[in-house]
Formats: structure tokens, sequence, C-alpha cells
């Protein structure tokens, strides 16, 4: 009888223990669970991160293939003008 009260209690520890791992350690429900959403988190940001790449990439082609997508980029980002044109700039004046 005695022995059999011992197989019971390393038994029930045993299943405690897994129970434990189960719930609570590594590789838990919990674990696998935010695991997932870090990497539903990291594919989004992936993605974004190609479309953007994508884009880049159109961008340094155009450049690399004519005058006109350096001219704009100039014009855009730098405030360049041609030769015999006229600059406008409108101020529009600030809301008291």
């Amino acid at each position: 009888m005695n022995a059999i009260k011992w197989i019971s209690l390393l038994l029930l520890l045993l299943l405690l223990g897994l129970q434990y791992r189960l719930w609570v350690g590594e590789g838990s429900l919990a674990h696998i669970d935010r695991l997932e959403r870090e990497l539903e988190q990291q594919e989004q940001t992936n993605e974004r991160l190609k479309q953007r790449n994508k884009l880049l990439e159109i961008e340094v082609e155009a450049l690399r293939k004519g005058n006109e997508a350096i001219e704009e980029k100039a014009r855009r980002d730098m405030g360049m003008i041609k030769e015999g044109e006229t600059f406008y700039m409108v101020v529009e004046p600030k809301d008291s």
C-alpha cells in the first residue's frame, strides 16, 4: 500500500510539472501566442519595407535612364529652375 502512495505522489508531481510547462514555461501556450503576434508584426513591417524598396528601385532606375527624372528631382528637392524660367513664390499671410 505504501508503494502505491509513492507512485501516486510521483505521478501527481509529474502531472503538475507538465502542466506548469504547458501554461507557464518556454514553449507554453502563452509563449507561442506571443511569438505568433510578434511574427505577424514583423511580416507587416517587412511588407512595408518591401513596398518602400520597390519605390526606391523605380526611382533609381528612372534616375539612371534619363535626365527628366534628375531634373524633376532637382526642381522638387532643391528648388532649381531652368534658365529663362521665371520663379514665383506665393506666400500666404498667416492667420492672426
